[in-house]
């Protein structure tokens, strides 16, 4: 099975130098819960719901004016869309990541990878029972 055959296709993305604010109403209206964040189109970033929560509200930024690039992921891991789903398994487990970011070759997102949708499909790498406590929940 390729990447491409399991990713998320619905992928909204938010511009590195917008505003917190723009990336919550981006995010209220997006179910898997990160945007990918992007400079002149390339993907540079990944902004999750969590990390928008952590720095409007505990760290007390102003959502109005910190950026997105104050607050996203970086640098990201990505992987291509042909490659097989065994890849992208392997580098969430490498990183410890829930998510990864699909890329075309020009390096534009075109999907997001989820961990839990990895893990429901009987052909995986993860086999049931199979502890994942070495995969961070909020990445």
């Amino acid at each position: 099975m390729r990447i491409s055959e399991l990713m998320h296709t619905d992928v909204k993305t938010i511009d590195a130098d917008e505003c917190l604010r723009s990336a919550a109403e981006r995010l209220t209206t997006s179910s898997l819960g990160a945007l990918p964040v992007t400079e002149h189109g390339q993907v540079v970033g990944l902004l999750t719901d969590a990390e928008l929560s952590l720095c409007s509200t505990v760290h007390g930024h102003d959502p109005d004016v910190t950026t997105v690039r104050e607050a996203m992921t970086a640098p990201l891991v990505t992987c291509s869309e042909d490659e097989p789903l065994e890849a992208g398994e392997r580098l969430m487990e490498a990183h410890h990541l829930d998510r990864l970011v699909v890329v075309d070759a020009a390096h534009h997102a075109v999907g997001l990878l989820r961990l839990d949708d990895v893990a429901s499909e009987p052909r995986t790498l993860l086999r049931p029972g199979e502890p994942l406590e070495h995969l961070s929940l909020y990445s």
